[in-house]
């Protein structure tokens, strides 16, 4: 693993926060299926989200980039891919393929991914699928990846379906359902979480023509015989990534501003404005920009449900060691099925540095005190690896920070941004891989 040494510094300045990972997956899947050319502009470009757009050559769009647009040449029907799917680190990738897979005319396709995918859940979309006439496995019978759909349409009907694991699944079968042979009705049982990323994609199929309806709570219907009509849509800036740099300000009484984003699209990590107001920092939503400004003091503290907003769990986590009273987080039993347990993980590195921690099956309870300079290791998790570079700021000696690599998943110009306002990061000379 590539590792940074972090030191502690005050943050200062303005950064553009990268383009959504979320409505970038969304856009480009849903254009492969919008036969004609759709333009998304400035799209995220990123380990994630290049699986995607390989995925959906696979599936027979043709994808190609156009100065800071791409342009994606759909097709009617989805075609059998000559290759194994590989989706790499990309839960949203495979999940939602894994649905449009059952669109092709006949065959079979593999889908697959890195060993933290090939660990992650995938029985209940497929339980869904087959409740809608479609033949799918996991090849290990264990309902994880590898996985393996047969073709030939989906025939329509009911699904339930929890929602209390990912609301992926519920966005892959979204997705692919107005190209059924019959009408679908999806009913979602027990707690939605994650309902805003459901939001975000009900947004990207209205702005590619497609029409469901949600008649009460957790019941969507999609009519059959619908076909996504091509477009060119605008992805917006990500609060997801934005996190951790306006987080970076609050953690180190500096002051920050952050280009390229913007409340009118549904985007569940939009909450930490709330958090992080809620916690004592200054924040002003300008038109397409966000300043915080953190204060010398201690930040108050406080105790956040984020069963909607379960990204946000390593960014909160830390600033509970800059908290008086700490900081807990509840609801995010999901967060257990990300690229990492991030609970478990959070609880163990953070516990590295003196931090109190409580864990509990479904959240944890952060408190710091002396911090003392360990190394943090991400395990390979993206937000882990961002998290554990702020927790290093906030600290008298600073820390060292193993994962640098991971980035790419989803910002790969973090530390290159993080260096923009200050923050002092060095990366191993040595690193196997250029870092920016």
């Amino acid at each position: 693993m590539v590792k940074v040494s972090v030191y502690p510094s005050v943050v200062n300045g303005f950064v553009e926060a990268p383009p959504s990972k979320s409505y970038t997956h969304r856009a480009v899947i849903l254009a492969a299926l919008s036969e004609g050319i759709s333009k998304i502009n400035r799209p995220l470009l990123a380990r994630d989200t290049n699986a995607t757009i390989e995925a959906a050559r696979a599936f027979g769009a043709e994808v190609t980039k156009q100065g800071f647009s791409l342009s994606v040449k759909g097709v009617d029907r989805p075609q059998t891919p000559e290759d194994v799917i590989d989706a790499e680190n990309s839960g949203t990738t495979i999940r939602i393929m894994t649905s449009v897979a059952a669109l092709t005319p006949s065959g079979y396709t593999v889908l697959t991914g890195d060993s933290s995918l090939r660990q992650r859940p995938m029985q209940p979309l497929l339980d869904a699928l087959t409740q809608l006439g479609v033949r799918c496995w996991s090849t290990r019978l264990n309902g994880k990846p590898p996985i393996v759909v047969q073709g030939g349409g989906i025939r329509g009907g009911v699904a339930v379906i929890r929602g209390d694991i990912s609301s992926q699944f519920i966005s892959s079968l979204l997705i692919a359902a107005p190209l059924a042979d019959s009408d679908t009705t999806i009913q979602v049982v027990g707690n939605l979480v994650s309902r805003p990323y459901v939001e975000a994609t009900l947004h990207t199929i209205r702005e590619f023509g497609g029409k469901i309806a949600s008649p009460r709570e957790g019941v969507f219907h999609i009519p059959h015989g619908q076909r996504y009509t091509p477009t060119e849509v605008d992805v917006p800036g990500d609060f997801s990534s934005a996190a951790f740099i306006l987080a970076s300000a609050a953690l180190t009484g500096g002051e920050v501003e952050v280009g390229n984003l913007s409340l009118q699209q549904p985007q569940a990590d939009s909450r930490i404005l709330e958090i992080l107001q809620e916690l004592g920092a200054e924040v002003e939503v300008k038109e397409g920009a966000v300043r915080v400004r953190g204060s010398k003091d201690m930040l108050k503290g406080g105790v956040f449900n984020l069963s909607d907003s379960p990204d946000l769990l390593p960014v909160v986590a830390v600033l509970g060691l800059r908290c008086r009273e700490g900081v807990e987080v509840r609801g995010v039993a999901h967060a257990r099925f990300k690229e990492t347990d991030r609970l478990t993980v959070l609880a163990e590195e953070l516990s590295k540095m003196n931090a109190e921690v409580t864990l509990y099956e479904d959240g944890l309870k952060i408190k710091g005190g002396t911090l003392k300079r360990c190394t943090l290791d991400s395990r390979g998790d993206h937000r882990l690896f961002m998290a554990f570079c702020l927790a290093g700021l906030a600290t008298q000696s600073g820390c060292e920070v193993l994962g640098a690599e991971s980035v790419d998943v989803s910002y790969p110009t973090f530390i290159e941004d993080m260096r923009k306002i200050g923050a002092s990061l060095e990366v191993e000379e040595n690193a196997s891989q250029p870092i920016r």
